[in-house]
C-alpha cells in the first residue's frame, strides 16, 4: 500500500503507475473519499472543540450555584452530532483503506517503461543452449516412458494441474528441495522456516494478493482461509504488525512450501506436462532490509538465484521486466528463464522482486531505527529461489540422453544415493 500523502501529493505519478501497470483502481474516487475524510474529521474537531470550552463554562456555573441547563441541553445535541459524524468518518475510512488496497505500487526509476512480456529487457545470459541428446523429446514423454511422471492419475485423483511424480521422478524432486535449501541456509546467509500451508485474508491482504487476485485462488470456504500461491506469503507475515529492531536487520529466510493458483484464465497457454500448474513446489527467499539497501538487496537476491542454474549447468537469461508486466505489488523485478530443449523454449523459472515499503505498509511491519526514533516501515523482497516444476522440465529435457535415459546433475547426486542417471522404473 502507498503512503496516503504521497498519493495527495503525487496523483499524476500514481496515474502514470496505474496505466504503466495497466491497472484499473480508480484514483478519482479515491481522492474524492480522501477529501472528504479530512473534512468530516475538520468537522468533527470543531465541535468537540465547542464541547470542551462549553464543559468548562458548565463547570464554572456551577462553582458560581448558577444554572447550566441551557448549555447542557445544547452541548446534548453537539454531542449526538460527533457520535453521528464519528460514525460517518469511520464508513469513509473504511471505504478509503478499500480504495487504497486498489492502487498498485510504483514502478522504480529504473523499470522501463512497456506493455508486456515483449517489452521486457534482457540483461544478461549464462551458458548456451545444449542438450546431451541431438533430438531431445518434451519432459511428458520422457518422463512417462521412465516410469517417473503421471501426468494422467494425476488428473484422476485432483483434476489436470495435479502431477504425480513416481519413484526416481519422487527422489528428483526431493533432491532438489534439499540441495536448495542447503544452498541458500550454508552458502546464503538464510534462516530456514517452516511455514503453514494455509493463510488468513489479513497474511493474503498483506503481500498484495487481496484483493485483486482472490478468484485465482483455493479457498476453503467454511474457515475463511486460503491454499498458499507462493512460499512469500506465510514468510513475509511472519513480522505482520511487529516493530523489529534494526540490529536484527537485515532478515533472510528461505522455506520450501508447495504452492496453490487456479491460473483462472491461463487455459491453452502453456499447459501441457509441467509448464503450467495448479500445484508445485517452490523455495523462497524472503527479505526485510532497512530501506537504503534494498536496491543492493535485490542484486544479490537474483544473484542467490542464479547460482542454483549455475551449480545444476543449466542455460538461462537474466531479464528486467517492464512496468506493464511488473506484478501489482512490485516496484522492481527480475525474472530468470531457463533453456529447456524438449520444448526449445526459455522458462520462466524464478522471479525476483523488490516492494519497497508497499507490503510492509499493508502489513504493518517496522522496525525501530539504531539510536531511537520514530518506527520506519521496512522494505521487503522476495524471490523464487527456485520454482520446482520446470527446473525438472529443463533437467528432463537438457540431460535426457540418446538410449532415452536420464543423467542425474552432478550436484544432485548426493542428494539420491549417488544415483547418475534415471533408466527406467
Amino acid at each position: 500500500m502507498l503512503d496516503l500523502k504521497y498519493v495527495r501529493t503525487n496523483p499524476d505519478i500514481v496515474r502514470a503507475a496505474i496505466r504503466n501497470k495497466n491497472e484499473k483502481a480508480d484514483l478519482d474516487r479515491l481522492l474524492a473519499l480522501d477529501g472528504e475524510l479530512r473534512s468530516l474529521l475538520v468537522k468533527v474537531e470543531e465541535l468537540k472543540k465547542e464541547r470542551n470550552i462549553e464543559s468548562e463554562r458548565v463547570a464554572g456555573l456551577k462553582r458560581k450555584g448558577e444554572s447550566a441547563d441551557e448549555i447542557i441541553a445544547r452541548m446534548r445535541g453537539v454531542s449526538e452530532r460527533i457520535k453521528g459524524l464519528d460514525e460517518e468518518i469511520s464508513g469513509v475510512q473504511g471505504r478509503l483503506r478499500e480504495s487504497m488496497l486498489t492502487v498498485p505500487n510504483i514502478p522504480h526509476e529504473s523499470v522501463p517503461v512497456g506493455k508486456d512480456e515483449d517489452d521486457n529487457v534482457e540483461l544478461r545470459s549464462w551458458g548456451e543452449p545444449w542438450s546431451l541428446c541431438e533430438e531431445p523429446v518434451p519432459h511428458w514423454e520422457i518422463g512417462e516412458s521412465l516410469g517417473i511422471l503421471d501426468l494422467k492419475r494425476g488428473t484422476k485423483i485432483a483434476g489436470s494441474g495435479f502431477p504425480v511424480f513416481i519413484g526416481a521422478g519422487a527422489l528428483l524432486v526431493r533432491a532438489l528441495i534439499q540441495f536448495m535449501l542447503d544452498t541458500h541456509t550454508r552458502e546464503h546467509g538464510y534462516v530456514e522456516v517452516a511455514p503453514p500451508f494455509v493463510a488468513n485474508r489479513d497474511s493474503m491482504r498483506g503481500t498484495g494478493q487481496l484483493p485483486k487476485l482472490e478468484f485465482d485462488m483455493y479457498r476453503l470456504e467454511e474457515d475463511d482461509l486460503f491454499l498458499i500461491p507462493t512460499g512469500e506469503v506465510p514468510i513475509t507475515n511472519l513480522y505482520r504488525d511487529e516493530i523489529l529492531d534494526s540490529a536484527r536487520l537485515p532478515i533472510y529466510h528461505t522455506a520450501y512450501t508447495p504452492c496453490f493458483r487456479r491460473e483462472a484464465g491461463s487455459y491453452g497457454k502453456d499447459t501441457r506436462g509441467l509448464l503450467r500448474l495448479h500445484r508445485f513446489d517452490k523455495v523462497e527467499l524472503v527479505k526485510f532490509v532497512e530501506p537504503e539497501n534494498s536496491c543492493g538487496e535485490l542484486e544479490s537476491l537474483i544473484a542467490n538465484a542464479e547460482s542454483i542454474f549455475q551449480s545444476l549447468d543449466l542455460p538461462y537469461k537474466v531479464k528486467t521486466l517492464c512496468t506493464g508486466d511488473l506484478s501489482f505489488a512490485a516496484a522492481k523485478c527480475y525474472d530468470v528463464d531457463v533453456w529447456s530443449a524438449g520444448v526449445g523454449k526459455w522458462l520462466e523459472v524464478s522471479s525476483c522482486s523488490n516492494f519497497g515499503d508497499f507490503q510492509a505498509r499493508r502489513a504493518g511491519i517496522k522496525y525501530r531505527p539504531t539510536g531511537g526514533g520514530k518506527a520506519r516501515y521496512v522494505h521487503t523482497l522476495n524471490g523464487s529461489g527456485v520454482a520446482l516444476a520446470r527446473t525438472i522440465v529443463a533437467i528432463l529435457e537438457n540431460y535426457q540422453t540418446p538410449e532415452g535415459t536420464v543423467r542425474i546433475p552432478e550436484v544432485l547426486r548426493v542428494y539420491m544415493g549417488g544415483l547418475e542417471e534415471i533408466t527406467g522404473a
